[in-house]
């Protein structure tokens, strides 16, 4: 049997636990609420009516392509292209290829810095081979202007931080959604965690500070999640509509 990505790899260890996946969901959250091109989440409504919905389906997307034989995650990467694709005709404009970029770089980026956060630091082949799993899913997108190795995408991914992020009324109003989907204490955290976990221009542009509570947590969680008790906690913070689904997330 064929797999889009091996059975070994670095890549099935990262997305195969619910809070690693969590993670990268906290950073994502913020770096699409200042990223130019969020108006294109917008355009169809579903960002603002539902934003920890359609960000969670984002992560979802690339799970399933992360544990899928390699013809069932072409189907499934093909069927992202389309539904951009019908977004595109809807509006009669195309998105953006840096905008494509941003969201297959911040699947790199976020999964890196999720991992060594909660796990360890990762190794050059480890770096590299997160790199290359999603950058194949990039060229199977058509994707324009992809770098070629992780060392040239560190440097893309530094000029689109730079480039392509912006505070804006969008900005202003999908933290308003979070707040009012999240309530209060589970966005508190929620924004200590993307303190954390975020590039240094993201935290600038959304003034999210050093996450002091998230540094005291997280020793804890760690010690929790070495006796398998970490779902307490999670049960504790997660919003209840999705709760099966991200519990279910775990795997490895």
């Amino acid at each position: 049997m064929k797999w889009f990505v091996k059975q070994d790899s670095i890549v099935r260890e990262i997305w195969g636990k619910a809070d690693t996946i969590l993670f990268i969901f906290a950073g994502a959250s913020a770096e699409f609420a200042v990223n130019k091109a969020v108006d294109w989440l917008y355009f169809t409504g579903k960002l603002p009516a539902d934003p920890l919905g359609r960000l969670f389906s984002t992560v979802t997307y690339a799970r399933k392509i992360v544990f899928a034989e390699y013809d069932e995650a072409l189907k499934a990467i093909d069927q992202i292209t389309a539904i951009h694709k019908e977004v595109e005709n809807k509006r009669g404009a195309q998105i953006p290829d840096w905008a494509y970029r941003d969201v297959l770089f911040m699947l790199i980026d976020y999964s890196i810095r999720s991992f060594e956060l909660l796990e360890r630091k990762l190794t050059a082949a480890e770096l590299a081979e997160i790199f290359h799993v999603f950058n194949q899913v990039g060229l199977r997108m058509g994707i324009a202007g992809l770098p070629d190795s992780y060392e040239k995408w560190k440097v893309m991914r530094e000029e689109h931080l730079r480039d392509n992020l912006i505070k804006s009324s969008y900005s202003i109003d999908l933290y308003k959604q979070y707040k009012k989907h999240l309530g209060l204490g589970r966005y508190y955290l929620l924004k200590q965690v993307q303190a954390e976990i975020a590039p240094e221009r993201v935290n600038e542009l959304l003034d999210l500070g050093k996450g002091p509570l998230i540094s005291l947590i997280l020793p804890v969680y760690k010690g929790m999640r070495k006796v398998r008790l970490q779902n307490m906690l999670r049960n504790l913070i997660l919003p209840e509509q999705y709760k099966p689904q991200i519990l279910n997330l775990d795997i490895r």
